[in-house]
């Protein structure tokens, strides 16, 4: 079952100012959390190592400290995959991805589907285009299925009130 949780917004799309549904990816971000620790790890050990080799090459302190921070670099590169996220309300549906943040109004969205031998579900458009939803995603099973028909339920609420 997703997340349901009334939110209140500040600014964004026209509407009442409330989330009925945010949905966020459950394993995809534990596996992010897991890799981006294994990361930090590796460039760490590998920073404080770095100096104590017999390669024959000489590494200093600030090499050893510039190891450590392409770790944590790395790291925080694989947390960006943790920021996906789906919320929907009155004022229509917010889309959040790696980088970006979209809110698209009901009138703009024709439905949701999640096609054949894909990994996320997607919003799809009047204008024929889609938008990808990486915070549904098919490894999540039950919990995208359930996030999936919560989706078109405020969908067709909220068409058939505008119309």
């Amino acid at each position: 079952m997703p997340v349901v949780r009334t939110w209140r917004r500040s600014g964004g799309a026209p509407g009442t100012g409330e989330w009925e549904l945010e949905v966020r990816p459950r394993r995809a971000i534990r596996t992010a959390v897991v890799v981006a620790i294994a990361i930090l790890a590796f460039f760490t050990v590998g920073g404080v190592l770095l100096r104590t080799g017999s390669t024959g090459v000489n590494f200093r302190v600030v090499d050893q400290i510039a190891m450590i921070l392409i770790g944590v670099l790395g790291a925080g590169a694989v947390l960006l995959l943790t920021r996906p996220r789906v919320r929907a309300g009155a004022a229509g549906v917010s889309v959040r991805n790696i980088l970006g943040d979209r809110d698209y109004p009901w009138s703009y969205i024709r439905g949701v589907s999640f096609p054949d031998r894909k990994s996320w579900a997607r919003l799809e458009l009047v204008d024929d285009d889609y938008v990808p939803m990486l915070a549904i995603r098919a490894n999540d099973k039950a919990h995208a299925a359930a996030a999936i028909e919560r989706l078109r339920e405020l969908g067709a609420h909220y068409t058939a009130a505008e119309d």
